[in-house]
């Protein structure tokens, strides 16, 4: 039976390289495994997901407007899909989650969705909350802070190194522009109580 799952953290946590690692598993044992991508996530080119550690797969680009019950529904008539991956599921709507999982309930496609849980507000991203309440399985990956303590936040920077607290909720970009942290040194660094 499959089911939906939900891997959140912060960045810099490794969700992408589980995600690779994951439907390399798969395609090892002569699977179809199949990852989706926001087509704004251009990081490491276009359809393009990669690590931090170097490991890179082609995927599949969607737009805010792409129907992703019907996109994985055409993927899987050319060929069957044993598993399904999103990377960077707070790039996608509270819609695209419904459709996903409309994919595990209606084609019976196990759905491995990645992401991160909150913006650099503190606020969840709207597929987030939708992932947290529709998931069957919901998983944390770990990462760290500076100090040690586990990593729960996100600030993002401009190009002097100060937390921003204003700006659209989307904006892509890497280590360059965000940094995680945990609540307390969060707090320091944007100023919040």
């Amino acid at each position: 039976m499959a089911k939906l799952h939900f891997y959140y953290a912060t960045m810099n946590a490794g969700k992408s390289t589980l995600l690779l690692q994951a439907a390399y598993n798969y395609r090892e044992r002569g699977m179809h495994a199949v990852i989706l991508l926001a087509d704004l996530d251009d990081r490491a080119g276009k359809g393009i997901v990669s690590s931090r550690i170097g490991l890179t797969s082609e995927a599949v680009t969607f737009g805010p407007d792409t129907d992703l019950f019907e996109l994985a529904q055409s993927l899987n008539a050319e060929q069957a899909i044993d598993c399904l991956f999103v990377d960077e599921t707070n790039f996608a709507t509270a819609a695209h989650v419904w459709q996903l999982a409309r994919v595990v309930d209606e084609l019976d496609i196990p759905v491995m969705a990645y992401g991160l849980r909150s913006d650099f507000r503190g606020e969840l991203f709207p597929a987030s909350r939708e992932l947290f309440a529709l998931a069957d399985e919901v998983r944390e990956v770990r990462t760290i802070c500076h100090c040690g303590r586990k990593a729960t936040m996100v600030v993002r920077l401009d190009a002097g190194g100060n937390a921003l607290l204003e700006g659209p909720q989307i904006e892509v970009g890497g280590n360059e522009r965000y940094v995680s942290l945990c609540r307390k040194h969060w707090k320091e660094k944007t100023g919040r109580r």
